[in-house]
């Protein structure tokens, strides 16, 4: 039943829903021992908000497959955007137990951590993501936020300038580089960061805050 999973995923991809949705039902009712197809529609209902419809199709894959670890990722990832952290932490935690060693879970569980303020344990697992996925500017620029938070900023501003090799318009990444310039007296690299994030996005309160402080303090 692997072509109707494949079908399904195909149509998500696409954006179609209602035969993504028919094509998992049809798999589960062809073959109802296999997890992977409760896992793709938990997936699918968590795409359309139906958050705790969800969770019961993972812990139905987890009951037929307690090996599933991404039944234990789709479920962080619900947890994780109904700002349940400690929920979601033990969801990642449990993927990657069961052998999930993706740059996404590893991300997910950074993020989980930064939004826990346990900063430093949020630090090797945005390394790792990066590490797994070079290409991910996501990972790269989260990574660099955990950096400069741990005043490691030598490093962050290295993450924050690979960000803007990949995405020449990350208002954000352009304005943590000014932050990190400002903090190594570097005033006029800072300064050109700053009218960088405010030329990509002129109403980047954080980066005309930082321009103020810095003209002023000259």
């Amino acid at each position: 039943m692997s072509d109707l999973n494949a079908k399904g995923i195909q149509y998500m991809q696409e954006g179609k829903l209602e035969e993504a949705a028919k094509a998992f039902t049809e798999a589960i009712e062809k073959e109802p021992g296999n997890a992977v197809s409760y896992i793709n529609f938990g997936n699918l209902l968590g795409a359309v908000g139906e958050n705790e419809r969800a969770l019961r199709f993972f812990d139905k894959a987890l009951e037929l497959d307690e090996t599933a670890g991404t039944a234990h990722y789709g479920a962080g990832t619900i947890y994780f955007e109904g700002e349940q952290f400690q929920k979601a932490r033990v969801e990642f935690q449990k993927a990657l137990q069961k052998g999930v060693d993706s740059s996404d879970v590893h991300f997910m569980l950074g993020l989980t951590f930064m939004n826990e303020d346990q900063v430093k344990l949020a630090l090797p697992y945005l390394q790792r993501a990066v590490e797994l996925n070079e290409e991910d500017i996501e990972a790269k620029f989260q990574y660099g936020l955990c950096l400069a938070r741990l005043e490691m900023v030598d490093e962050a501003i290295k993450q924050f300038l690979s960000v803007i090799e990949r995405d020449k318009n990350h208002a954000d990444a352009y304005y943590n580089l000014g932050v990190g310039y400002a903090y190594k007296e570097d005033g006029e690299k800072a300064l050109e960061m700053l009218d960088r994030a405010l030329e990509i996005d002129e109403g980047h309160l954080l980066a005309g805050n930082a321009k103020r402080i810095l003209t002023q303090s000259e």
